[in-house]
């Protein structure tokens, strides 16, 4: 650290120096006296046998300099000076590269956190998600489990987990929340240590119902338990069943779930008490997540070849698993190359760099321009010895200081919007949060962003200054011999940036209509004027056997209410919930999963639900509360559904079955609707009564009122609210409009239309800076020659289309380049946009108009000062 201590104590060992000098000086001045000369020639003797003072401290000064690293410093120093006193375009430059590193801050950053940031346990690298086949999903069984983990020798541990909800009661204050039902070997599998007590292990797990312990999360145990260390061994509910508190997780693990924020863990074995439902017996209950550890030196190909030698032996073994595939990935979205949300951040990443590559190739036209414009300057430098180097290693420099400031900026800007938006609470009261706060990766990003677009605009004089006639510079006062009737390589700057801006414009317009075509999408539903009350009955202690005269109680409540006209129950309504059910078409003795007809929607409906909910029925009839368990099973389907499994034939009065048990016949038809997605292509789908349940065995304490009523949505909040309490005080009812759930599932595609608008928006604005920054210097570097044609007889219009037809010609071209981008990009857009096509003529048009409305805007100035050429006054001042 020498060499860091010399840097500060230069000046302090410069002065030491001179000190040294002027005393050697004074001494030798004081023996030439002595010997007769006076005092004046004593100086001047003295000073003639030193030599030169400056170059002697100079020289003494260079064991303690370092010249690479001072040239350096001048030279920034010097670029500041200069952008000081250009603030107009320093400001202008900083800010157009702001946006576009910003935007990119802003997107990698997200990038980051939901897909490239690994999950945060000890050596994640070696932990893989166990999926089913190519496109099977992740859910698995938990006998599949339990074979994986039991019989394949290729991994030193396989955890499984899932998600459940449940009524959380502490001191007699019930809650809704989320968490964890993981296998008992869950944490030792991950080698994550507890923050507080310990975790549960497969030693606690003796049975079903073994092991009632919770492990709480961090932030849970802060903001329900205010951080009090006491909480071990403290006894809570989760829906009416004990369990005691034995640890507490750290504050950076919140699980194995992309954006779940969980409220605490419990065992597997002790899920069935919680959520009434017991899969532990069905290889086809598919409901787990499967993560494996990897055992050291086995390679993710060995382990796959591994699993796939154990499922061909399962599939002899039960024929439930005929069929079986199996893959590994990393956990996550980084592993799942077919998630939509995935491939979208990749597509907006996408347009993030084009974004950038318009800043910096608009930034590079106007260094062009600066350098041209300080073309005196210039030629001087080069004319007194400065080579050619450093003149642009200078201007190099001063494009790196801008765009570090503008990196620096949009950082900034990007760090406060990321901010505000890791605070989003997206789906309602499920648990999540993005974690997409700027990193130490982001960062070296953007600085690598900012370097790599300064050197990247900064290039551009370097060609000029290399093109540099000295003398012809000096006589002429104009530096670059660059021809206006030639391509030059701003020409293709510009084309390039329009091209950009056009296909960025193409995005934002295509995302607008088709949102715009999304909110005019038949749904089958009439959400307005509709208000839900939700709650899940179980957390009331009520199970799936119970919960149906509690239903009933509910619904007779809610119809009381003046001004309620009609309402009805469900399990669960399109858009909230809903669970898929193999089908199988009538006379299938053997229900594998390579036998079914398809996946369908479910919905446990109360008769009167299809008026109320506003769902057509195209033929048939309702249910009624005679379709009960002691009924024959009754089913109505959609369009989609009768069609696949009977093709063109009458459905009405057909069979078909979920399971050897489970066997219905079809009473009715309705209409097709959206039942998770607003863009989801036609889907099959199911309604059963509500009081059969599913295959008369499984009954839900899901419940959802669907009140329809003209009062203000404040009064029947208040009013559903204050009934429905007084009916079930210990069950928490979360009271919302439909219309809102449609919203909130329309979200991703709401968030791309912004984000595209936006950039768009930006797109916008960089194509009239570039076009009027090329038009503008245009008409400046050519009006003395303009006002020459003028006075030689040339019209107005023709030295207004000689100035601007360049900039004309460039936009036509590169706005037509970047429509056909966008339909060779086609395949792009998809995964952002639904309902629109880059061939839409709504879309076509308005690309097309906006770039010649922008073109035009963006002209305007310039083709005023053209006109306003007074030839008279420039040929006097020639």
């Amino acid at each position: 650290m020498n060499w860091f201590r010399q840097f500060f104590k230069r000046q302090q060992r410069y002065s030491d120096f001179e000190d040294e000098i002027q005393q050697h000086l004074a001494e030798k001045v004081e023996a030439l006296m002595v010997s007769g000369l006076s005092r004046k020639d004593a100086e001047y003797e003295a000073r003639r046998e030193f030599g030169n003072v400056t170059s002697i401290e100079e020289s003494g000064r260079e064991i303690w300099t370092w010249p690479k690293l001072e040239r350096l410093l001048s030279d920034m120093a010097f670029a500041v000076r200069k952008l000081r006193r250009s603030p107009g375009f320093a400001v202008t430059a900083i800010l157009t590269l702001a946006l576009g590193i910003g935007a990119n801050v802003v997107v990698f950053s997200v990038l980051n956190g939901l897909i490239l940031r690994p999950i945060n346990v000890p050596q994640p690298d070696n932990l893989f998600q166990i999926s089913r086949g190519k496109t099977g999903g992740d859910a698995q069984s938990y006998p599949d489990y339990r074979d994986y983990r039991d019989r394949d020798s290729s991994f030193s541990g396989i955890l499984a987990y899932s998600i459940v909800r449940a009524g959380l009661t502490v001191d007699r204050s019930a809650i809704r929340s989320w968490g964890y039902s993981a296998s008992g070997n869950y944490f030792d599998v991950l080698g994550v240590q507890p923050a507080l007590g310990r975790f549960f292990h497969s030693s606690d797990e003796h049975g079903l119902g073994s092991a009632p312990y919770i492990v709480l999360s961090y932030d849970f145990w802060r903001s329900q338990f205010q951080s009090n260390p006491q909480v071990l061994g403290k006894t809570v509910q989760l829906n009416h069943r004990p369990f005691t508190v034995i640890g507490v997780a750290r504050e950076d693990f919140i699980g194995t779930a992309v954006f779940f924020w969980p409220d605490y863990w419990i065992p597997l074995t002790n899920a069935a008490q919680v959520t009434g439902w017991d899969d532990f017996c069905c290889r086809d209950h598919l409901g787990l997540n499967v993560l494996g550890r990897l055992k050291p030196g086995v390679t993710p190909q060995q382990a796959t070849e591994s699993l796939h030698a154990l499922t061909l032996q399962m599939a002899k073994e039960d024929r439930k698993d005929d069929g079986l595939s199996l893959r590994l990935r990393p956990p996550g979205l980084a592993g799942d190359k077919s998630d939509p949300s995935k491939n979208a951040l990749f597509g907006i990443m996408l347009l993030a760099v084009l974004i950038l590559l318009a800043a910096c190739a608009n930034l590079a036209n106007i260094f062009a321009a600066r350098a041209a414009d300080r073309s005196d300057e210039l030629a001087i430098r080069l004319a007194i010895g400065a080579s050619r180097w450093i003149v642009f290693r200078q201007l190099l420099i001063e494009a790196v200081v801008v765009s570090i400031t503008g990196g620096f900026l949009g950082s900034f800007i990007a760090t406060l919007l990321l901010g505000t938006l890791s605070r989003l609470q997206p789906f309602g009261d499920f648990p999540t949060r993005l974690l997409i706060a700027p990193d130490a990766h982001v960062y070296v990003v953007a600085l690598l962003l900012s370097i790599a677009s300064g050197v990247f605009f900064g290039l551009l004089p370097a060609r000029q200054i290399c093109q540099t006639d000295i003398v012809q510079a000096i006589k002429s006062g104009y530096v670059f011999a660059v021809s206006f009737r030639n391509f030059a390589l701003r020409d293709l700057l510009l084309a390039t940036q329009i091209v950009v801006c056009t296909l960025l414009l193409t995005a934002s317009l295509l995302a607008v209509r088709g949102m715009v075509q999304a909110l005019h999408v038949p749904l089958a539903i009439q959400p307005q004027n509709a208000t839900l009350a939700q709650v899940d009955l179980r957390m009331a202690g009520h199970t799936g056997e119970q919960a149906l005269p509690m239903q009933k109680r509910l619904l007779e409540a809610a119809s009381a209410i003046p001004g309620v006209t009609a309402v009805t129950v469900a399990d669960s309504i399109p858009f909230i919930g809903g669970g898929d059910w193999f089908v199988y078409r009538w006379g299938t003795t053997d229900f594998l999963p390579s036998h079914m007809a398809f996946a369908a929607s479910t919905f446990l409906i109360a008769p009167g639900y299809l008026q109320t909910a506003g769902t057509r029925l195209q033929v048939g009839r309702d249910f009624t509360w005679g379709d009960d368990g002691n009924s024959p099973g009754v089913a109505i389907v959609n369009e989609t559904f009768a069609r696949r499994l009977f093709g063109d034939t009458q459905a009405v009065g057909r069979r078909f079955a979920l399971w050897a048990t489970a066997k219905y016949e079809i009473v009715g038809i309705v209409e097709d609707g959206k039942y998770s997605r607003v863009g989801e292509d036609p889907q099959p789908a199911m309604f059963l009564p509500l009081a059969q349940g599913v295959g008369k065995q499984v009954k839900s304490a899901s419940t959802i009122l669907v009140v329809r009523t003209k009062l203000p949505p404040d009064q029947i909040t208040a009013e559903l609210h204050r009934t429905l309490t007084n009916i079930e005080p210990g069950a928490p009812f979360t009271i919302r409009p439909w219309a809102d759930a449609i919203d909130r599932s329309m979200m991703p595609a709401r968030t791309a239309t912004v984000v595209l608008g936006v950039m768009g928006l930006m797109a916008a604005m960089l194509a009239v800076t570039g076009i009027f920054g090329m038009a503008s210097y245009s008409v400046s570097k050519r009006t003395k020659e303009q006002g020459i044609r003028m006075a030689l007889g040339a019209q107005q219009i023709q030295v207004m289309r000689s100035m601007l037809s360049r900039p004309i010609l460039l936009l036509l071209s590169g706005s037509c380049i970047g429509l056909i981008a966008g339909l060779l990009t086609a395949h792009v857009l998809a995964h952002l946009i639904s309902f629109a096509s880059p061939r839409d003529p709504v879309v076509l048009f308005g690309v097309l108009s906006t770039m010649m409305l922008l073109g035009l805007l963006a002209t305007w100035i310039p083709a005023r000062r053209a006109l306003a050429v007074d030839p008279a006054r420039l040929l006097r001042q020639l």
